[in-house]
């Protein structure tokens, strides 16, 4: 007890610790028996970035199902933050999306694809009539950003050339965790965006955005899937993680 409360002793803070890792692993121990008992493949929980849905998750999750049909999956799409706060609760069996900087302890992560991070524009910008595009020009302009805050986004990149390049931090006009979002407001205004060459190339056409030509930006970010390391993997999870980087090879093929 202290004058303005009860506050939890540093033995107390260890036992709690302890006790949230026999929680998990009782869980863990609950759906293998079952899995086991009721013959089937297992309840996949999953975590993902909004920018794997389309050509990296999507086809994945159609392909288990196809082969699978006793298996069921529960996609939530998060920010990388509460990703990673839900599979390190138990919540989720897997989260797919960037790695991070710094892996947490308790974490796997599985590379899958590299990323090239790029800025991008309306067609109709001003930039985007140039044959190239320096990082001074950027600082002249204000920006959407998607997933701030969050080794999960495309920002980081971005704010290091900046700050590389010994350049005024750049002006943020929008900021939000919406993907789809932030690219229709860089395509009806005059606004720039930082997102992946893969992503932009499938949102491209849709919202009339072009890859600006900035020689003096080189960005890049890792893909993967994580998991628990002393978590309980289900079959389906297992599976789930063969077909995922099958398909993240066919895409790293493509042209």
């Amino acid at each position: 007890r202290t004058p303005k409360g009860v506050e939890i002793t540093e033995v107390g803070t260890a036992l709690l610790t302890r006790i949230d890792r026999l929680r998990l692993a009782r869980d863990d121990v609950v759906r293998e028996v079952s899995d086991l008992s009721q013959g089937r493949a297992g309840d996949l929980r999953i975590g993902a970035h909004p920018g794997v849905i389309d050509d990296l998750l999507g086809p994945t999750c159609s392909a288990l199902l196809k082969e699978a049909p006793r298996v069921t999956l529960t996609v939530t799409v998060e920010t990388f933050d509460v990703a990673v706060s839900a599979l390190r609760g138990g919540k989720l069996d897997l989260m797919v999306g960037l790695s991070p900087v710094s892996p947490h302890d308790n974490l796997v992560y599985e590379h899958l694809l590299e990323d090239i991070v790029v800025v991008f524009a309306s067609a109709n910008h001003q930039l985007a009539k140039q044959k190239r595009v320096t990082m001074a020009d950027l600082t002249r302009e204000r920006w959407a950003v998607a997933g701030y805050g969050s080794q999960g986004s495309g920002w980081p990149q971005v704010h290091r050339a900046f700050e590389e390049g010994r350049l005024p931090a750049p002006r943020i006009a929008a900021k939000t965790t919406s993907l789809a979002l932030r690219d229709y407001l860089v395509a009806s205004t005059d606004l720039l965006g930082a997102s992946s060459r893969r992503i932009l190339g499938q949102y491209a056409t849709r919202y009339q955005l072009v890859e600006l030509p900035v020689k003096e930006f080189a960005g890049t970010r890792s893909i993967g899937v994580a998991y628990r390391k002393d978590g309980y993997l289900s079959p389906a999870a297992r599976r789930f993680i063969e077909i995922l980087k099958a398909t993240a090879k066919e895409i790293t093929k493509e042209p």
